[in-house]
């Protein structure tokens, strides 16, 4: 007991006054901390012309209050309609107070001065009160330069809704929720960027979505090491599973149409703030050639025109190897009718067919190239005026045979048929290295090609999902949307192989009964 109470006289004994002081010296580091950093971004937010600071004061309370903010981030209309009426007639005392008077929702208040340059750099007033300089209030006051909304370019329909993404991530949200107003739609903001902090949303639906791919694609996003973010494109390269690939291994879209149609398959899609293209996946190599039009036409005209776009691709990649191969190697194949045309139509080429195809290949990715680049109607102008020049010219000069010219010809114009712009231009690069093995050994050449290209299909996957799906692994059910498009009413379940949460999208029993127009 005499220790406990010695203990406690000792305790009792401490000078208060040193306690106080001990306090005001901490209180005092940590306010001239604060000043330093105020005075370090003032400094080089100052550098900038677009740094503004204003003063008011209140009429009620006769209080004084400034105004921090960059002007080519803050729409002043804003300011002078929402917030300086309320401010300059309410009246206030604290900073608690104004979130009460202003009609704006995004109102935060803070006392951590290294939020401030954050904050001021993405659009928002800070509003402070002197004499209480320890909180600030940061009022929401973006503005937003975005064009309208216009039909889309790349994926445009004949038949459809004719709305396009802007570059406004909250322009493109606000598409989205339009079309699915659920609850369970939900949007996860991550922001990517050293730099530039470019805002991504990650779109999936609560419940139906597996959460091993809403896991995969956080995560890929969080690991990205990157100063700056321009596009959506840069994100087709980084959270790939394989950056070596030609092929594409997410779906590039500018169609909010489509974008929730594959939301509600339990996919994931991901918004870039300034980009207007929408990725989504996992996806599969029969995705890029189905275009979403398909979906508004009669199940058998949808079904024909992707068994023709199928046919064109494979035409588009083989015609142009055939020809090098059947001339070089395997004449014999050529019925005579026809061989005796080649013969005609080659007699005064004096070039071997590869450098004759090669040639022809050149020019036309070349009168492309130069369209895509050129202003829109010089560039259509050039690729047609271009491409009836050349080819009629070398033709008359000997440099290639008219045969070959039309098999060029097609074959660009297959190449065309591809819905996905990403696709159409792997399609282009692949015709290649099947004409280099078509050279060295024929058709032998073409098969060996054809098996490395398959190789590496199968081993191709999108977000850890097989890029080959359904074909391999073979999934009957997943066939009724892949090559062909079954009616709606035989297409009861959610794709197989992204293991949505609830794989049962309606009733199918309903679906296929039939009602009498009496009942």
């Amino acid at each position: 007991m005499a220790n406990l109470f010695n203990r406690f006289q000792r305790g009792s004994n401490k000078n208060p006054n040193t306690d106080h002081k001990k306090n005001d010296q901490s209180e005092s580091k940590e306010s001239n901390k604060k000043d330093e950093h105020v005075e370090e971004w003032e400094k080089e937010l100052s550098k900038s012309k677009e740094y503004k600071k204003t003063f008011y004061v209140n009429q009620q309370s006769n209080k004084k209050f400034h105004f921090t903010f960059m002007a080519s981030l803050v729409d002043e209309k804003v300011l002078d309609n929402n917030v300086l009426p309320p401010l300059l007639g309410g009246e206030f005392h604290k900073i608690t107070d104004v979130k009460k008077l202003l009609p704006i929702a995004d109102v935060e208040l803070s006392s951590s001065t290294a939020d401030i340059p954050k904050m001021l750099l993405s659009g928002y007033v800070m509003l402070t009160i002197e004499g209480d300089t320890s909180k600030f209030a940061f009022i929401s006051a973006h503005k937003q330069i975005v064009r309208s909304v216009t039909a889309p370019e790349i994926e445009f329909s004949v038949v459809g809704p004719k709305e396009a993404f802007v570059e406004a991530i909250g322009h493109n949200l606000n598409l989205i929720r339009q079309r699915l107003p659920i609850k369970e739609l939900i949007a996860e903001e991550l922001i990517v960027g050293k730099l530039s902090k470019t805002k991504v949303a990650v779109l999936y639906i609560n419940g139906i979505t597996n959460e091993e791919i809403i896991n995969t694609v956080k995560q890929r996003i969080k690991d990205i090491e990157k100063e700056e973010i321009a596009d959506s494109s840069y994100f087709t390269q980084m959270i790939t599973d394989n950056g070596n690939s030609p092929f594409p291994q997410l779906l590039d879209t500018e169609r909010p149409d489509r974008v929730t149609s594959s939301l509600t398959e339990g996919k994931v899609v991901i918004l870039v703030d300034g980009s207007p293209q929408a990725l989504i996946g996992p996806t599969s190599l029969t995705e890029f050639f189905n275009s979403f039009e398909d979906y508004f036409l009669n199940w058998i005209l949808a079904s024909f025109i992707r068994l023709i776009r199928l046919f064109a691709v494979t035409f588009s990649i083989f015609i142009t190897p055939l020809y090098v191969a059947v001339v070089t190697y395997h004449y014999q194949l050529i019925p005579k009718d026809l061989l005796i045309t080649l013969v005609t139509s080659r007699r005064v080429v004096p070039f071997p067919p590869i450098l004759e195809v090669l040639f022809l290949e050149v020019t036309i990715e070349l009168l492309r190239e130069a369209g895509a680049r050129l202003p829109t109607k010089v560039g259509q102008t050039i690729g047609i005026v271009g491409g009836i020049v050349i080819g009629t010219a070398s033709v008359e000069a000997g440099l290639t045979s008219n045969v070959l010219l039309i098999f060029i010809a097609l074959s660009a114009l297959a190449s065309f048929t591809t819905p996905v712009y990403q696709m159409s231009n792997t399609i282009r690069i692949l015709r290649f290295p099947f004409l280099f093995m078509a050279e060295l050994w024929g058709l032998l050449g073409i098969t060996i090609a054809f098996c490395f290209l398959l190789i590496h299909l199968l081993r191709l996957t999108s977000l850890g999902f097989p890029f080959m799906e359904p074909i391999f692994p073979f999934r009957k059910q997943d066939f009724k949307d892949a090559l062909f498009r079954f009616p709606f009413k035989n297409q009861a379940y959610r794709p197989q192989f992204l293991r949505a949460n609830d794989t049962e999208r309606f009733n199918k029993e309903k679906a296929q009964k039939k009602k009498d127009i009496d009942e």
